[in-house]
């Protein structure tokens, strides 16, 4: 789910930090540009492990900032394909569900790719018509998923008034099973989700 990834980036150090030590003005700068955002191809930034070293302190023509050639390790959030995780219903409408990670709370369950077959109650509440019985699927209810698949969609040019924000991440899951006390493992079943990431810059290496 975590893992360091190496990266060397030429980063400008603002005038207001030069007055710090170098680490911390240059930590302080790496987590504003870094946290909380999306690198294609590797995953959502946790937090910046270390530096491994830093060169350069250059100052070009016309800017006040010194740039230096920075090769540091971040925490990255990436689940692996397989890799079997547990999130919670936090919404259920006509569109589908929403899950949330606790740290992700964007994360979306197309009507398509829900367990079939399947229809909406009240309340806008989904229920799974299992031949065990119907199961219900409320809202804060854990549920069990395995990643099959992992998608950064290219920036949209246009988006409609009314579109879900951009998500630069996309994980496709398979779901294993839900934490019901009353549905044994023979009703068990598979479910396909994808899960979007998208309250987050995308940043591309």
């Amino acid at each position: 789910m975590f893992y360091l990834s190496l990266i060397e980036h030429n980063l400008p150090v603002p005038p207001h930090l030069l007055n710090r030590p170098l680490r911390d003005a240059i930590k302080e700068e790496l987590e504003r540009l870094f946290l909380d955002k999306v690198i294609s191809n590797l995953g959502l930034c946790i937090s910046v492990y270390d530096i491994q070293s830093i060169e350069g302190g250059f100052i070009f023509p016309g800017d006040g900032s010194s740039t230096y050639k920075v090769v540091f390790r971040l925490v990255m959030f990436r689940p692996f394909v397989g890799e079997i995780l547990s999130g919670r219903i936090e919404k259920s409408n006509a569109d589908g569900l929403r899950l949330s990670l606790g740290f992700f709370n964007d994360i979306y369950v197309p009507v398509h790719l829900l367990q079939q077959p399947c229809k909406l109650g009240p309340g806008d509440i989904w229920i799974w018509q299992h031949e065990c019985g119907e199961l219900t699927l409320d809202l804060k209810e854990e549920v069990h998923f395995r990643v099959a698949d992992i998608r950064y969609p290219s920036i949209p040019i246009e988006q409609k008034e009314d579109a879900e924000p951009f998500a630069p991440m996309e994980i496709i899951v398979s779901h294993d099973s839900f934490n019901m006390p009353y549905l044994n493992n023979s009703c068990v079943s598979t479910l396909y989700y994808i899960i979007s990431f998208y309250p987050f810059l995308l940043f591309r290496s």
